[in-house]
């Protein structure tokens, strides 16, 4: 029984003690210690219960987890890498396209930092890709609008600015809690001699598609106006055609009633008239002797093609004296 008992009791005394170990163990891993640099973040079962500053925090161990994100100014090497120690180009950043159609490399050092921890680490999956992406669409954007003299020169300064202000704004819009503190060109240089020579091939392209567009609508704008021109002649020519005969006829029915009211009143010598009017179209050359009765006597021909003479004075209508 004794024997038994102490059994009991070391058992008891064993399990007391590694209770006590596992509080202690545990005691201990909830404590941690944040930095003058950093900003913890703690997640309480997943979500996020609070932000602690410098200092010996204790969290709750497994219901609670601490992510620790360091907040000082930190550098982003864009177009280029100096991690192993020396210069490494990295020409799918660095190569833009200037306003005058010529290339450059940009290197650009960016200072960014943290402003929002929280945000930080759950508004976006990946915050320092995201904010290259964002300098890279800046910079060409900007380099784009300055020729390339410029951009090796005399306008480093100003690009810089602009390029800053515009990161500044995005970042802002995204709200992933990210600043930049500073945007400078490290290094601005021609693009190598085999991208120079595909490029050009580029745009010799162009300006021969753009010499071929100019030269179609030299073409065109010779061809139609001619062709207008002839047009508007022929429409005018119709136009006045048309106007003619309208008048033409107007006038010939304007002639008619007058005829026919002369027609009415007096009938015979209408009649008469318009007989002897058209002898004289169908036959000009002969001279007609009318008695005071309106009987033809006799028929004179004088055409002068015929008897060879100039052509006599027609006598006028009457009685012949022989």
């Amino acid at each position: 029984m004794d024997d038994a008992k102490q059994l009991k009791r070391m058992y008891n005394a064993i399990i007391a003690v590694a209770v006590l170990v596992a509080v202690l163990i545990l005691a201990y891993a909830g404590f941690y210690t944040v930095t003058e640099q950093e900003r913890a973040v703690v997640t309480t079962f997943g979500r996020v219960s609070g932000v602690n500053g410098s200092g010996i925090h204790f969290r709750v161990p497994i219901a609670q987890n601490v992510r620790k994100v360091n907040t000082t100014i930190r550098g982003l090497e864009f177009g280029y890498d100096s991690s192993r120690g020396f210069y490494v180009p990295n020409e799918s950043e660095s190569f833009m396209i200037t306003e005058d159609f010529n290339f450059v490399n940009v290197d650009f050092y960016v200072q960014w930092q943290i402003s929002d921890p929280v945000k930080f680490l759950f508004s976006s999956e990946e915050p320092v890709q995201l904010l290259r992406n964002i300098l890279q669409a800046e910079a060409r954007s900007v380099v784009s609008s300055y020729g390339v003299d410029d951009v090796l020169t005399v306008a480093k300064t100003e690009i810089q600015i602009l390029i800053f202000e515009g990161v500044s704004t995005k970042l802002e819009e995204y709200d992933i809690g990210l600043v930049v503190r500073n945007i400078a060109i490290q290094d601005t240089t021609p693009p190598t001699d085999e991208v120079i020579s595909a490029f050009k091939n580029v745009e010799n392209a162009r300006q021969f598609r753009d010499t071929q567009i100019n030269a179609a609508w030299a073409y065109y704008n010779t061809i139609i106006p001619a062709a207008r021109a002839v047009a508007d002649g022929i429409v005018k020519d119709a136009q006045a055609e048309k106007e003619s005969r309208v008048n033409m006829a107007v006038g010939q029915t304007a002639r008619f009633n007058e005829m026919f009211e002369e027609y009415i009143l007096y009938p015979d010598i209408t009649q008469t008239r318009m007989y002897l009017e058209m002898t004289e179209e169908v036959f000009p050359y002969v001279t007609m002797f009318v008695d005071g009765g309106g009987n033809v006597l006799r028929l004179l021909d004088i055409n002068p093609a015929q008897s060879g003479g100039a052509t006599p004075q027609r006598p006028a209508y009457g009685t012949e004296g022989s």
